[in-house]
């Protein structure tokens, strides 16, 4: 069967990528390839501002009679690189990446040409040949998917006295939003005035809901902790992003709160799993477990 490589369009393969991603998925199993709320997240993510549009065409798309068959592309920078692949196209893989070095790549402070490129800890076939490509991992710096099982009845979510837990459809208040993203993501000061434009962005995507969209209030009505959730209804799979406390407000248990109760409303729906693309003790201590980790590889070359 013949395969076709061409630049990716935006707005046009917005929904053909996310439902490749979705028809790839593999319950119960590694999935190799990104859930569809992360290509979401993605594309209405304020940085995608910062980079322009146009880097968008630099991704590129693989299709094999009219459908969509693999996808190498950035997420939040370019220099990096990401690939989403079909089972029954992984020998594309090495040309992929030679796609990724061609166009995903950057200059850096030596004048070389660079680029980092991500592979699944269980992908030894893909391992094989980023190193016979000459590149190296990069020790400590990894990134992994962990799984939690939703389970009937949910358990007791507790928190401190005083503060309550509702949804962005109570009470979507882009200030405090803001500010508790802001100050969760440890940068300094107050949020600029910017940011409220950047949220209104980032709630317009197609699937973004503010009823999942879970926040706990503090005393004074300020917006302590926050998570951002996602529900695939097709594979009844809940993806957690964002994650972010207040600074003032941290190690109380308002951080576990909103999480798991983003996750309980999902799960009312029928979800049946939630991930998280992180193994931090945070996530581990109310339930998920490690699936499987993703590791960096790099390489420079001579221009």
């Amino acid at each position: 069967m013949s395969v076709r490589l061409r630049s990716y369009r935006h707005p046009a393969d917005f929904n053909r990528v996310g439902q490749f991603l979705i028809d790839t998925y593999r319950p119960r199993t590694y999935h190799d390839n990104w859930l569809q709320p992360r290509w979401e997240y993605m594309h209405y993510h304020p940085q995608l501002d910062r980079l322009g549009e146009s880097a968008l065409a630099k991704i590129g798309v693989w299709e094999s009679d009219g459908k969509i068959v693999a996808v190498a592309h950035f997420e939040s920078m370019m220099g990096e690189a990401y690939f989403q692949i079909h089972p029954d196209f992984t020998y594309l893989k090495p040309e992929m990446l030679e796609y990724a070095e061609a166009h995903l790549s950057v200059e850096a402070d030596n004048g070389q040409r660079q680029i980092s490129v991500w592979v699944n800890d269980f992908d030894t076939e893909f391992e094989s040949i980023v190193k016979s490509s000459g590149y190296r991992i990069v020790d400590g710096v990894s990134d992994c998917w962990s799984v939690f099982e939703i389970t009937h009845p949910f358990p007791p979510i507790d928190l401190p006295d005083g503060f309550r837990l509702q949804s962005l459809e109570e009470e979507n208040d882009l200030w405090k939003l803001s500010r508790v993203i802001h100050r969760g993501f440890n940068h300094p000061g107050e949020p600029p005035q910017d940011w409220l434009a950047e949220r209104e962005k980032m709630q317009s995507a197609p699937n973004y809901r503010k009823d999942l969209n879970i926040v706990a209030v503090a005393p004074n009505g300020s917006y302590a902790s926050y998570c951002g959730m996602w529900h695939d209804t097709v594979h009844r799979v809940a993806y957690v992003e964002p994650v972010c406390t207040d600074p003032d407000y941290r190690r109380i248990g308002v951080g576990r709160a909103v999480v798991l109760e983003g996750i309980r409303r999902c799960g009312q729906e029928g979800a049946t799993v939630a991930f998280v693309g992180s193994e931090q003790p945070f996530y581990l201590s109310m339930g998920f477990k490690k699936l499987f980790g993703i590791n960096l590889w790099t390489r420079q070359w001579e221009t």
